[in-house]
Order: structure tokens, then C-alpha cells, then sequence
């Protein structure tokens, strides 16, 4: 599924056009995306989490010439899925 098909399925399903559904989509994605920026979690009870995970530095070898290389410390968003949602969907 898209965005094109998950804001018709919003829209359909609340029952709202389908401009309102994407301005709900585009401001659920932004609202999650600040929170997640500003180094917060963001967390849908029965649905999961949303987070950012810290890797720290590490060493990689480049697949190509198998030469030794560093990787930067970086972080990563990361959505951690609840018992409800695991459940229902297996």
C-alpha cells in the first residue's frame, strides 16, 4: 500500500474526502518525524512505539575492495510494534 492508497482507505474508512484525509496523513507524518527529531518517542498505545536508536562508531569492511573502513555513530528512527497489533497480525 502507498500514500495514495492508504489516504483513500483513511478517507473511505472515517468517512472524510480524501483532501482531509491527506492533510491528516501529511500532519501525523510531520508531528511523528519533530518528535522523533528533537529526540522524543512517540508512543500509540495498542499500535507501538516510534524511537530513535543511537549505533555507535564502528569498523565495516567495504564489500567491494574488502579495504578496512570507519563508520560514523549515527541514529536511527525505529517503530516497535505492541501486543495488540503482534497480535493481530499473527
Amino acid at each position: 500500500m502507498n500514500k495514495t492508497e492508504l489516504v483513500a482507505a483513511i478517507a473511505d474508512k472515517a468517512g472524510i474526502s480524501k483532501k482531509d484525509a491527506d492533510a491528516v496523513v501529511a500532519a501525523f507524518t510531520e508531528t511523528v518525524t519533530k518528535e522523533l527529531k528533537k529526540g522524543g518517542k512517540v508512543q500509540l498505545v495498542g499500535f507501538g512505539t516510534f524511537e530513535v536508536t543511537k549505533r555507535s562508531a564502528r569498523t565495516g569492511r567495504n564489500p567491494q575492495t574488502g579495504a578496512t573502513m570507519k563508520i560514523a555513530a549515527s541514529k536511527a528512527p525505529k517503530f516497535k510494534p505492541g501486543k495488540a497489533f503482534k497480535d493481530a497480525i499473527g
